[in-house]
This record gives structure tokens, C-alpha cells and sequence, in this order.
């Protein structure tokens, strides 16, 4: 079975990406100038949208500030005229991707797909090439701080590590995409590497690692946080080496949290279902963007730039490594603020600081008195998948109850509400709660934070 990889092609990108990371900013913006043009000719030759939006636009000397925004539910309203490949049909992936087996299995055989959850309101499906997938294996192997450097440059593939991939496997997601493809290409991390689900009840997946006893940890912040509570309780006897967190925002107080309870260095990242690899973490504990391989603009409520040093209120990204689905300008819904100012670690890439996914683990009622945390993945993963709803909200009224708010109304909110009911009840059954209910509220739009996507999980209070 082929796997979307082309050694060649990894080596060569990886020599360009060592040699960025020790270049000029100079030399970076030389290198966003030459793969903008290639990306914009190509998407000129392959898009049919790409064609319409550049019509008579002189691609070498036309400005990115110049091209109109694009969304994403623009663009999967015409997947087929935007990506250059006719042979991927919108419709085609959906099948796909609504088979869990499928999972890291390769399209047509040269394409990773994967699907993203619906923060936007909107899912989407994003379509990957042996040369996008090379950019973000080198940009991963080569970029990603290692908290053991000692352990990394005698074990660069992680051969002696035992690795718990911690989230959600139940669908296409990109994270678990890469994990499942990582598996399949090295047959030794296929025995030391797995991936356990977010859905299952506390004490089963405590349980499954105290059993597994991984050294790495690849998490979100909030499932993180979790296992480091359940290890201060004396629950999880894990002896982890590195923990990296990526998908929600990392705050001071929950780093710590981790670090302390499970002991060990956290590496947080910054990427997204549309670029996989946009932002690593130094070791000064620095975001450093990828701008080698993409562009961040920050922009303000009218698509305006802002400045170096104040919160944008969304960012476009325009990426250069991926010329079979074209994104160009493309309005990414997270708040970044970009820093002009150098990092003490020497990289000539910019510094950002995002305000990306920023909901909240629910605690509630357990049966015998005990308090059961709901990661807000879990939840949103159990109503996208098994409820088929993606534009909601919801909101814990006390320990026993959840508000949930729907945008639709009528006929399509009743069927919804009630998918949403079954799914909900169950997944609070298996997880141990005392008691359950949710209160319905139809028909209502729901609030946005300040990044500009929806805060899908509120805790009390």
C-alpha cells in the first residue's frame, strides 16, 4: 500500500528547512516570494475557482494584499472547481472519511486526507500530496524542540520510545491521520506507538496506559491536564518523559499543571486541520511560525492588517506547500498576534502568540460522590460523530445539567436535538455520571469568544 512518501522529495525539503532555520529573515521572505508564484501558477492552471479569481491578474507582480479572502465555507461549496486534481470529487471523500477503517488509509494512492472538526461551524475535508506531506515531516523532525536533545540526536526516530497518541480515533482527524500513518510506515512503532480514545471512561484509559506505560504523550492541553490530576491522585503510574500538547490553547497555569503532576517536560505546538505544522515551540518557550512554507497575515474585523504586537481578530493563511488544494488568503478564525521582536534562541522565524480553541473540561457529578471531568473534545467529537450536528453550543448549568443550543429551528432542530439527546446520554452513562440532563435551547445563535470561533464548551461559573 502506498504511503505518501517520497523519500527524494523528504530529503530535499528537509535540507531547505535546515537551512532556513539558520538563515535570514531576508532569505525567508525570498523563499515566501518564490513558492507564492509557483503556488499561484499552479493554482491559476489546476482551479477552476483559482482560474475565475486570477483572471487577468499578472501573478509575478501582483500583490498577496491584492486577492480576495477566501472562507471555508466557500470553499467546500465548490470543492471540485477548487482543488487542481479532477480527480477528487467532494462527495467521493465524504464516503471516505465516513469509514472509520479507512483511517490513514491513502486516496486514489497518493493523497492523505483528512477531515477537520466543525469549530467554524462547518466541517471540512483537506486533501495532502507527497510534497505537503514531506514539508511537514521535515518541518516536524527538524523543528520540534526536544526536551531530551541528549535522547533525540541518539534516538531521532523515537525507536527506543513508547509513544500514547491521546485523542480522538474514531474519525479522519488530522492528528490521528499522521499518528496512524506514522504506524504503518515504521512496523517497529506499529508494537510501540498506539492511540487511545478520549471517549472511553477515565478509569478505562487510565487503566489502558498504566498498562501500555508510555514515555511520550501527544495530547490536547485539556486531556493532558486530566492525566496529570489522575496522577497527583495516584491513579496514573506513568513514568512519561516528554508530553506534547497541540489542537487548544496552552495557558501558564494549566503548563504547569501538567508538568508538575506528571513530571516531565511539556512541548506545546500550534497547527491546524488546513496547515498541519504552522507554529513549534523553542526552548526560550517561544512560538516560532513556519514562514518558510506559509504566510500568516493578522488582520482586523474588515480583513485589514494590524499591527506588529497587538491581537489580530482573525488571520489569513496562504500555504505554500499544497498546490492540489489551493489556500490563499484564507480566513483561519484564530486570534494571533505577531511579534517583530527576535527570540533569544537565535531562529529567524517570527514569534506569535494564538488564542486558538479555548474551551472547557466540565466537572460533574460521578455515582458514590466521586467528580467526573468531560473533556470538551470528547463531548464535541460525540456530537459531531454520532449526532451529526456541528453548529452548537454547550453550556454546564450545574453538575447534573448541560444546556445545549442549536442554530436551527423547526423541524431539522427537533431531529437534531433529539440525536443529540440519545448521543449525550449515553456518553454521560458510560463515563459514570450520577445523573444526567440536558436542557434544550433551539433556534438561538450561539456566542463567539474572542478569537472569532465558537466557544463550543462553557464551563459553570
Amino acid at each position: 500500500m502506498s504511503l505518501v512518501f517520497d523519500p527524494l522529495r523528504l530529503g530535499a525539503v528537509a535540507l531547505d528547512v535546515a537551512a532556513a532555520s539558520h538563515a535570514t529573515p531576508a532569505a525567508i521572505a525570498a523563499r515566501q516570494t518564490q513558492r507564492l508564484t509557483r503556488l499561484l501558477e499552479a493554482a491559476r492552471r489546476g482551479s477552476r475557482l483559482y482560474r475565475e479569481r486570477l483572471k487577468g491578474m499578472a501573478v509575478a507582480s501582483t500583490p498577496l494584499s491584492a486577492l480576495a479572502v477566501v472562507t471555508r465555507g466557500e470553499l467546500m461549496q465548490r470543492f471540485d472547481d477548487w482543488v487542481t486534481d479532477p480527480g477528487l470529487k467532494r462527495d467521493e471523500l465524504r464516503a471516505f472519511t465516513a469509514d472509520p477503517a479507512r483511517i490513514g488509509e491513502p486516496f486514489l494512492g497518493r493523497y492523505v486526507i483528512w477531515e477537520s472538526s466543525g469549530t467554524s461551524g462547518l466541517p471540512g475535508i483537506f486533501v495532502q500530496d507527497a510534497q505537503a506531506m514531506a514539508v511537514y515531516d521535515a518541518l516536524e523532525a527538524l523543528r520540534r524542540s526536544a526536551p531530551r536533545p541528549l535522547a533525540r540526536w541518539l534516538d531521532p526516530l523515537y525507536l527506543s520510545e513508547r509513544m500514547a497518541f491521546v485523542g480522538a480515533t474514531s474519525g479522519h482527524f488530522a492528528s490521528y491521520v499522521v499518528f496512524q500513518r506514522m504506524r504503518q510506515m515504521n512496523p517497529w512503532l506499529a508494537q510501540t506507538a498506539r492511540g487511545f480514545s478520549i471517549l472511553q471512561p477515565t478509569d478505562a484509559l487510565v487503566d489502558a496506559l498504566n498498562a501500555f506505560a508510555p514515555t511520550v504523550i501527544a495530547t490536547y492541553p485539556t486531556a493532558a491536564a486530566l492525566l496529570a490530576d489522575e496522577a497527583v491522585h495516584g491513579r496514573l503510574h506513568v513514568n512519561a518523559q516528554e508530553v506534547w500538547t497541540g489542537g487548544e490553547t496552552l495557558g501558564t497555569v494549566v503548563r504547569e499543571q501538567i508538568e508538575k503532576g506528571l513530571r516531565c517536560t511539556v512541548r506545546n505546538s500550534y497547527g491546524a486541520s488546513e496547515f498541519l505544522t504552522i507554529g513549534w515551540e523553542c526552548a526560550h518557550g517561544h512560538l516560532h511560525a513556519n514562514a518558510d512554507w506559509m504566510i500568516l497575515e493578522p488582520v482586523d474585523e474588515q480583513h485589514r492588517p494590524v499591527l506588529a504586537g497587538q491581537p489580530s481578530c482573525t488571520v489569513l493563511l496562504t500555504h505554500l506547500a499544497n498546490t492540489v488544494q489551493p489556500l490563499i488568503r484564507y480566513d483561519l478564525g484564530d486570534q494571533v498576534t505577531m511579534h517583530s521582536e527576535g527570540c533569544a534562541c537565535g531562529s529567524p522565524l517570527p514569534v506569535i502568540e494564538v488564542q486558538g480553541r479555548h474551551d472547557a473540561p466540565l466537572v460533574m457529578a460521578g455515582r458514590h460522590g466521586r467528580p467526573v471531568t468531560l473533556l470538551p473534545l470528547a463531548l464535541t467529537t460525540v456530537l459531531e460523530d454520532q449526532a451529526g450536528v456541528f453548529g452548537f453550543q454547550l453550556h454546564q448549568q450545574d453538575k447534573h445539567t448541560l444546556v445545549l443550543r442549536l442554530g436551527l429551528q423547526g423541524s431539522e432542530a427537533t431531529a437534531a436535538m433529539a440525536r443529540c439527546q440519545v448521543a449525550l446520554k449515553d456518553f454521560a452513562t458510560a463515563q459514570g455520571l450520577a445523573s444526567f440532563r440536558v436542557i434544550e435551547e433551539p433556534g438561538l445563535p450561539v456566542s463567539r469568544g474572542r478569537s472569532g470561533k465558537v466557544c463550543r464548551v462553557l464551563a459553570s461559573g
